[in-house]
């Protein structure tokens, strides 16, 4: 296994969607071990493919407390999204330094492609849920703050670049 470095905010590649995956291999399963390592070491709760520079439809999700529960999904999509909403302060590190409330829905159902090639359906909640549709939307070639209004958007970036500048 093997930590990866993070594509910075704005390569190309976080603004397009990702390539679907049509099986999966032993390939798929190493990205899988090694997303799972770089989340884990960040820490955070999930991980997109896009996000370490692979540009496939991968994503890891865990937000168990005692780590060790990840889920692997391979083209995940949502099938239902609940109408409660809730707010959570998202970010990424691929725009480290900066941080947004962003509201989902609190619950949602995920069709995907599991480790064993095998289509499964699982519900998300709370924090799994908001981590499920951030690494989703990732996959998509959006970022978190793309869910913002255009002004909080511009100075969210503003002050990142202020912080990059800053080194």
């Amino acid at each position: 296994m093997t930590q990866r470095p993070f594509l910075p905010w704005p390569h190309p590649m976080l603004k397009v969607p990702a390539a679907e995956v049509a099986v999966i291999t032993d390939e798929v399963r190493a990205i899988w071990r090694d997303m799972v390592e770089t989340m884990d070491a960040m820490p955070g709760y999930g991980l997109a493919a896009v996000q370490i520079g692979v540009p496939l439809r991968l994503a890891v999700v865990d937000c168990s407390d005692t780590r060790g529960q990840a889920v692997l999904m391979a083209n995940p999509e949502l099938l239902h999204v609940s109408g409660q909403m809730r707010e959570h302060d998202e970010a990424s590190p691929n725009l480290p330094g900066v941080s947004a409330v962003i509201s989902r829905p609190r619950a949602v159902t995920v069709r995907f492609l599991n480790a064993e090639g095998q289509m499964e359906e699982r519900d998300f909640v709370g924090l799994w849920a908001t981590s499920a549709q951030h690494q989703i939307d990732h996959l998509a070639g959006k970022m978190y703050f793309d869910r913002l209004s255009p002004l909080k958007r511009k100075m969210l970036l503003a002050k990142a670049d202020k912080l990059r500048r800053r080194g």
